[in-house]
């Protein structure tokens, strides 16, 4: 179907909000470092993420991977959900299919979704991830130790390991984590997996 040319491009558009997500990510994440009075390199010791990998994800230049921000995280004491929210606008009670985040890690084929309305102050949050087939996501800490999981899989066949043992989840199957070590999530079979993921802070 050809597009009339003076109609809207739906992938352009795709294609500015994420340039402009990705934009707030990198100003929010200079702030984080300049609330600390870290510099550049301070924050690389303390994350174990280079510090041009740094330099470069708070200019917009990349789009952080899952692990990367997974770090990043851990060091400022949020979860991944929280540190996605300050980036999005007011909150509301209610969000929306459409308007509910989504972000991409093109690196691992790992894609998440935030379901549940944002705010600062809610203990729990409930997101959709969803792995490509053969996609291998590996966080080396918790964004918060004790962290609480309830990983309950929709589609597919998923293998979660904490704590050195694996445990391989069919649709239906739900897994419950105390997080204090590093986890890896695998897509096991040869379609994508997705899975509800509720997160409950310590």
């Amino acid at each position: 179907m050809r597009r009339d040319a003076d109609g809207p491009d739906p992938a352009a558009a795709g294609t500015r909000a994420m340039e402009t997500a990705d934009a707030r990510l990198a100003a929010r994440l200079g702030e984080l470092r300049a609330e600390q009075g870290w510099s550049l390199g301070e924050l690389a010791d303390r994350s174990g993420v280079s510090r041009s990998t740094l330099s470069r994800a708070e200019r917009a230049e990349i789009s952080p991977t899952a692990a990367t921000l997974n770090r990043l995280c851990h060091v400022y004491g949020r979860t991944m959900s929280r540190l996605l929210s300050e980036v999005e606008a007011e909150p509301a009670a209610v969000l929306r299919t459409a308007d509910q985040p989504v972000w991409k890690d093109r690196a691992s084929g790992f894609v998440r979704r935030s379901v549940s309305p944002p705010h600062p102050g809610l203990r729990g949050e409930l997101v959709e991830g969803r792995l490509a087939a053969g996609a291998d996501l590996v966080y080396d800490r918790p964004p918060v130790p004790g962290l609480e999981q309830h990983i309950w899989v929709l589609e597919g066949r998923l293998a979660v390991t904490a704590r050195d043992v694996e445990h391989l989840l069919e649709p239906g199957d739900c897994l419950r984590l105390r997080v204090w070590g590093p986890t890896r999530f695998r897509c096991a079979g040869p379609r994508e997996t997705r899975y509800a993921l509720a997160v409950v802070l310590p």
